[in-house]
């Protein structure tokens, strides 16, 4: 093939010939002139603190369809100047460079006089494709550059973008890793809209478009996850504004709220406050603003359930106040219509006597649990409000309202530390909270316990009770005064003052001295106890079985030391570094009862939380021979810190030694089980064929050996 075109030949295959079909293409110029897609906020997280309107999306779209960018000129008569290089019969053949008409070249492999292999394609413009070919077409995986810096690098399929790759806008910082269908972003795929990666899609995608199921985090820091239309969100979805601390959950329509949802309006409190959670609306909306039916729950208590238009209470309704009385009727515009000068914003309690409204009754017409029956209103508000009606009926009926009035004054005494210390334990093993409340559970309520040394009052924490389960502030107090009494009130003479005897000497001998002094392995520390909490619910499975396991009354079902070793004994959990002894040092280090230098109380019992606590305990000194060789590289790393070491340990001994431990006893379990029932059978059967092959007159007896189930089952594992 000369310089020109003086051999103006038909050979069997040359690259002018084959290249002039694979550059003429038209699906080849998506490859290179497909627009960016630009995603950006409106910047303005401007809200007030009413209801009136919702926040601002945050997420306008500014498409760019500048779509004259990167083309790729078609040449359907280009011809090959001139070609340096490996041939074979006259072809093409190895590897060589072909100089094209337009400036064009091709560096790489070729095959039987075709581009066919690994090579570099530079379009006269300065595009260039380096990568794969196949019969004179970009096949494979390969990498497209355009002069600006932009490229794309990935599966290129027929000349286009085809399967995965990642393509990066070097103009406006845009990056896109995920599926590619006919040169357009199709399937499953992430995009980043900026360099520092704050903004940013994962998620579902069809022609270029967001569109399925997928994440948007917008460089403020607000998040949607859900569904998606023709880039807007469309369908399910929740959407998260972290700065305002709101949260919107529910059906969206082009990008608004539409349909059924839930809009929070978070509240940022101080610390330690209990005040109730969040503003809250559950309901319709339409374009954004609550209209229909839909209720809203104040931060106060006060509660609105009824129509709605434009963002206002307008329609029949009915309005709580927070201190329990109720208006039925109309609203217009967001007032009464009777009287339509009255502000209800629900956080006040106002002058109610100028207006018609009710108190609800309570059921069958009792008095509320432990409140006052006719001496004046309970001293303690509802959020406050006793519930020890048990207890009184221990006391004389003629001294009931007396002790309870007087209770009460006690507790409002101690109210502000009673406060502090249930927020205090209520965000023992959280994360930090917007709003900083949290409601007690059980598992903490243990804690505080054992951290005012109640356990060693002889009164028992250990009956089966969920750890999971909550109380709200006024459980608390109620418990409080039930437990003051039951530890103190055969110390303390009886009078009509023992309820109050009982409760001054609990907090000043117990709680205040020693609330908030965090003992024991779990919540001490913060971080530990947030990784921890993640084993708790398995644990809490393993400490029911076992405590099933015990010949008790169902009633009485508690784990105590003795059972625990026998756990770690059936486990097969003990080795050279944990031993029974280790254990038993385990557990007397916050309750010296379990065992001292001259005596162990096996039968002490234990709650849940000594039981997880005691686990933790054991991960520390357990043998981690299995993963000692990691150990010793991390530990030759500067980043290793105490906190890795304590994470890794305890990650080993919970999914490496504890939890497949029990899923072995409980698998050789079940084949003990089947195999019991198994030789039942064959027992059953033998014991019919015998009776079939011996005469009725015999006398002779039929023996038949049997051996333990669980022997069999270690025979046939074995």
């Amino acid at each position: 093939m000369a310089k020109g075109d003086k051999k103006k030949k038909t050979e069997k295959t040359t690259p002018e010939q084959s290249l002039s079909t694979f550059l003429s293409n038209d699906s080849h110029a998506g490859v290179v002139s497909e627009p960016h897609v630009l995603d950006e906020e409106s910047g303005h997280d401007v809200m007030t603190a009413s209801f009136s309107s919702q926040p601002p999306l945050a997420d306008k779209q500014l498409e760019r369809s500048d779509d004259a960018f990167h083309e790729v000129p078609v040449l359907p008569n280009i011809i090959v100047q001139r070609y340096e290089g490996e041939k074979h019969l006259e072809q093409f053949h190895g590897e060589g460079v072909a100089y094209f008409q337009g400036g064009h070249v091709y560096k790489g492999m070729f095959s039987v006089g075709v581009m066919h292999g690994h090579g570099l394609y530079t379009w006269a413009d300065g595009v260039k494709y380096e990568g794969e070919f196949a019969f004179n077409v970009p096949m494979g995986h390969g990498t497209y550059t355009w002069l600006d810096g932009s490229c794309y690098e990935g599966e290129v399929c027929s000349g286009i973008r085809h399967g995965v790759g990642t393509y990066r806008c070097a103009n406006s910082s845009v990056i896109y890793r995920g599926q590619w269908h006919h040169s357009k972003r199709h399937g499953k795929g992430t995009i980043y809209y900026n360099q520092e990666a704050t903004s940013w899609y994962e998620g579902e995608l069809v022609n270029n478009n967001r569109e399925g199921w997928g994440v948007r985090c917008y460089p403020s820091g607000n998040l949607y996850e859900g569904q998606w239309r023709n880039n807007v969100r469309h369908g399910e979805g929740r959407m998260r504004w972290l700065q305002l601390g709101q949260q919107y959950s529910g059906i969206w329509e082009n990008g608004v709220q539409h349909g059924q949802g839930t809009h929070t309006w978070f509240l940022r409190r101080v610390t330690g406050s209990q005040y109730p959670l969040r503003n809250e609306y559950t309901g319709d909306f339409v374009q954004g603003l609550r209209h229909g039916q839909g209720s809203f729950y104040y931060a106060s208590g006060a509660l609105y359930k009824g129509e709605w238009k434009d963002n206002k209470k307008h329609g029949q309704g009915k309005f709580i106040f927070k201190n329990g009385r109720i208006f039925e009727g109309e609203f217009v515009d967001d007032h009464m219509a009777e009287f339509p000068a009255f502000c209800l914003d629900g956080s006040n309690t106002p002058d109610l006597s100028g207006i018609r409204t009710h108190t609800p009754h309570p059921e069958d017409g009792k008095r509320a649990p432990g409140g006052d029956s006719g001496s004046g209103p309970a001293l303690l508000g509802p959020d406050m409000a006793l519930d020890i009606t048990a207890l009184l009926e221990n006391l004389p009926e003629n001294q009931r309202d007396l002790q309870l009035k007087q209770v009460e004054f006690v507790v409002l005494r101690h109210i502000a530390e009673l406060r502090a210390i249930y927020s205090f334990y209520s965000s023992l093993g959280h994360d930090q909270s917007p709003d900083n409340t949290f409601l007690l559970s059980r598992l903490q309520l243990w804690r505080l316990l054992k951290d005012c040394s109640i356990h060693q009052q002889g009164i028992t924490l250990a009956q089966i009770h969920s750890p999971f389960s909550t109380m709200l502030l006024r459980r608390f107090l109620s418990c409080v005064v039930v437990l003051a009494y039951n530890t103190y009130h055969k110390d303390i003479e009886a009078s009509d003052t023992i309820l109050v005897a009982c409760l001054s000497k609990l907090m000043r001998e117990n709680i205040i001295p020693n609330a908030k002094n965090v003992k024991g392995l779990l919540f001490p520390n913060p971080m530990h106890a947030v990784i921890a909490v993640n084993y708790i619910g398995r644990c809490w499975e393993i400490y029911k079985a076992f405590c099933r396991a015990n010949p008790t009354p169902l009633a009485d079902q508690t784990m105590t030391v003795r059972h625990f070793i026998w756990m770690f004994k059936d486990l097969s959990l003990f080795d050279a570094e944990l031993t029974t002894g280790k254990l038993l040092e385990i557990l007397s280090v916050e309750n010296p009862a379990a065992c001292d230098r001259y005596y162990c109380n096996l039968d002490l019992e234990m709650t849940f939380l000594e039981f997880f606590e005691a686990l933790l305990g054991c991960a520390e000194v357990s043998d981690q021979r299995d993963g000692q060789t990691s150990s010793d590289s991390m530990t030759s790393c500067p980043a290793e810190t105490e906190l890795d070491s304590w994470v890794q340990r305890t990650h080993q001994f919970f999914t490496q030694r504890f939890f497949p431990a029990y899923e072995y006893s409980l698998e050789l379990r079940r084949e003990v089980q089947e195999e019991r029932l198994r030789q039942a059978a064959l027992a059953r059967i033998a014991l019919a064929k015998a009776k079939e092959d011996t005469p009725v007159a015999s006398t002779t007896s039929v023996v038949i050996t049997k051996q333990s189930p669980a022997t069999a089952v270690k025979k046939k594992r074995k």
